[in-house]
């Protein structure tokens, strides 16, 4: 599990909780109803309506992974894929059949069915860069919907405000509620760029990211079971996924 968007969104909130109390005011005055409910309820509301209600839904239904942020760590990719090539090399590719129906991985389950089936390695290629596609596509049209909600909010935030000083102007002849209506005014402002800071575009960032993490693996992967099918050796395998993967993300071997 990988808390980085959890952790950075509490410290984001906190560093202006700090700000806020270090300067002697008071959240209270903030957290305000009417701009929130405005901001966050106009920005989602213009969010579904920039697409498809079934995009919309996804993407929400996407939160808990960017949460958790789990991928597959690709030095476990190559040593399952090298014990496959070691497999195949001692057995044939006929015995992957039983390796597929083993793993819980979809897209290495097909891949490996495939082989062991005799599909040809170009429409083997194929099958599998469109299964890639199609699993990345969908967390980054996830990632393109909250980044849209990011460039919504501090725009409502904006709305908000010139709708409440419409209201403060309309007041005038009591000059001494002008300061705190003022104030009022410009927490809609505040809460756009907030919400669009602190929460949707790092939101839309981190399913970015996920989704080139999950990419990246899929042609690890891609590239691992085509060697397997060549008849590819198992240390000369190993060696060849390594290199196509940063030493930072290695396990270091003992």
């Amino acid at each position: 599990m990988d808390v980085a968007l959890i952790v950075g969104i509490l410290l984001a909130f906190g560093s202006v909780f700090a700000m806020i109390t270090m300067e002697g005011a008071h959240v209270e005055s903030l957290l305000l109803a009417p701009p929130m409910i405005l901001v966050f309820g106009a920005t989602i509301a213009v969010g579904f309506a920039s697409g498809r209600l079934k995009d919309a839904l996804r993407a929400f239904g996407s939160i808990p992974r960017a949460l958790i942020g789990r991928s597959q760590k690709p030095q476990d990719i190559i040593d399952q894929l090298v014990g496959v090539a070691d497999k195949a090399r001692r057995e044939g590719l006929l015995s992957l059949e039983e390796d597929a129906n083993k793993t819980d991985d979809e897209f290495l389950k097909n891949a490996l069915q495939n082989i062991a089936d005799g599909t040809d390695s170009d429409e083997l290629r194929e099958l599998l860069d469109a299964d890639i596609h199609s699993r990345v596509a969908d967390m980054k049209l996830s990632a393109k919907f909250f980044k849209t909600l990011g460039g919504y909010a501090p725009t409502i935030g904006i709305i908000g405000t010139v709708v409440s000083l419409t209201h403060v102007l309309e007041n005038l002849d009591s000059p001494e509620t002008l300061g705190p209506s003022i104030a009022t005014a410009f927490v809609a402002t505040l809460w756009g760029l907030v919400s669009a800071n602190f929460i949707w575009l790092p939101l839309g960032d981190r399913l970015g990211r996920l989704a080139q993490v999950e990419e990246e693996n899929k042609i690890l992967a891609l590239e691992g079971v085509l060697a397997i099918q060549n008849g590819i050796q198992s240390r000369l395998l190993g060696e060849r996924l390594r290199a196509m993967v940063p030493d930072h993300l290695l396990t270091k071997e003992k």
